[in-house]
């Protein structure tokens, strides 16, 4: 016999909601807008060699 599915932790619960307000304020930010909200940062490029980046 299988156990019953475990709900979500709450460390997965609060992971969701960080995402879910992260996305949420992409597109009030960028709203209106025809580019998708995009919430990672997208790797430097070659051309990009010179800039640092914080994360």
């Amino acid at each position: 016999m299988t156990k019953p599915h475990a709900g979500p932790s709450p460390e997965e619960i609060k992971e969701k909601r960080d995402l879910e307000e992260a996305l949420e304020e992409g597109l009030e930010e960028t709203f209106p807008g025809s580019d998708p909200v995009n919430v990672t940062q997208p790797a430097p490029s070659r051309g990009d060699g010179h800039v640092k980046r914080s994360d």
